[in-house]
C-alpha cells in the first residue's frame, strides 16, 4: 500500500461504505448512485491489491485489510478538516458518525441523556447506539466506541475506567422481604445460564440458598419487568432498578456487589474529533457520578 496513492475522492467513497454499511445508504450520505459507488470501490481494491469488505447478506464488513486501509483514511479525513480549518481560520463543524456499542439497561439510563446533550451541541454528528451482550471487535470497527463491564485485553485498544454502578436486590412493592440465609418460598428472577457466574449471581444464591430460580435472561430490563409483575425478585443495578415504577429495594444486611463500567476505542481512533469531543462529554458526566 504504500507504492499506492489514495484519491482523496475515493477514500471519501469508502468510509461512507466502512460507516454506512450498505452501498445504498453510502450512496445517499456523499450524492453519488450505488453503480458508482461500487465502481469506485472495486476501482480502490484492485489499486490496492485488497478486497476492503466482505459482501454479506446484511451488508459490506470490513477485512483485516480493510481495518488497516480505515485507519489510515480516518488520518486522512482528520488532516483535510484540519487543512480546511487552518486556511479558513475558523472551526469547522465536527460531522460524521459514531457507532457505540453497551448493555441495554446502561444505554437507556446512563447513556442517552448523555448522549442527548452532545447532539444538541454537535448537529453535524449521528450517533449509532447499538444495546446487546455481544463483545464488539474494535479493529475491524464493528463499534467506534464500547461501553462494558470488564476490561480490555485486545490489542490497540485504548480504554479507562468510567465510573462504578452499585447494585441492590429488588422486588416488587408488596413483596415480601425474604430472610437472610433462607428464601423458602421465594422466587428468583436471574442471569440466563451463559451468566450464571457473574458477581451478582453467586451472591443472591449465596444470601438466599433456599430459593428457585424461576427466570433467566441476560437483559436486566426484562428481569427488571418480572419483578413489577410479581414474579419474583432479582439483582439489578441501581440506575434501572431505582428508576423502575412499582419496585423497591430489599435489604439483606448486605449490599450485592457491584460493577465498574469501563469505555474502550481502538488506538486508531485516538486522534478523530468527533470521537475525542464524544468521549469528553462522556467523560466529564459520568466519571465522577
Amino acid at each position: 500500500m504504500n507504492d499506492v496513492a489514495l484519491d482523496w475522492s475515493d477514500v471519501r467513497i469508502f468510509l461512507a461504505i466502512a460507516r454506512c454499511g450498505t452501498l445504498g445508504a453510502a450512496a445517499k450520505r456523499v450524492g453519488q448512485t450505488q453503480p458508482t459507488m461500487g465502481r469506485r470501490l472495486r476501482a480502490l481494491e484492485e489499486a490496492l491489491g485488497h478486497t476492503l469488505f466482505q459482501r454479506t447478506s446484511d451488508g459490506f464488513v470490513l477485512t483485516d485489510e480493510g481495518a488497516a486501509v480505515l485507519s489510515y483514511a480516518e488520518r486522512m479525513e482528520e488532516e483535510a478538516l484540519g487543512f480546511t480549518r487552518a486556511l479558513t481560520g475558523k472551526e469547522t463543524q465536527l460531522t460524521g458518525l459514531l457507532r457505540v456499542s453497551s448493555s441495554d439497561w446502561f444505554g437507556i439510563h446512563i447513556l442517552t441523556p448523555v448522549f442527548a446533550r452532545f447532539l444538541a451541541k454537535h448537529p453535524g454528528i449521528s450517533l449509532e447506539l447499538v444495546t446487546d451482550s455481544r463483545l464488539y471487535n474494535l479493529a475491524r470497527r464493528e463499534a467506534d466506541l464500547v461501553f462494558r463491564i470488564t476490561p480490555f485485553d485486545e490489542p490497540d485498544v485504548i480504554q479507562r475506567k468510567l465510573m462504578h454502578i452499585d447494585y441492590a436486590l429488588y422486588g416488587h412493592v408488596d413483596q415480601v422481604s425474604p430472610s437472610r440465609g433462607q428464601g423458602d418460598g421465594h422466587k428468583l428472577i436471574s442471569m440466563d445460564s451463559a451468566f450464571g457466574s457473574l458477581p451478582d449471581v453467586e451472591w443472591i444464591k449465596r444470601m438466599l440458598p433456599k430459593a428457585k430460580i424461576v427466570f433467566g435472561s441476560n437483559n436486566r430490563g426484562v428481569q427488571a419487568r418480572m419483578c413489577v409483575e410479581g414474579s419474583g425478585i432479582a439483582v439489578l443495578p441501581c440506575p434501572l432498578g431505582d428508576a423502575t415504577p412499582e419496585l423497591r429495594r430489599i435489604d439483606l444486611g448486605e449490599a450485592p456487589p457491584g460493577r465498574d463500567v469501563w469505555l474502550g476505542y481502538h488506538r486508531d481512533l485516538r486522534r478523530v474529533a468527533r470521537l475525542r469531543a464524544l468521549l469528553d462529554e462522556t467523560i466529564e458526566a459520568l466519571a465522577n457520578a
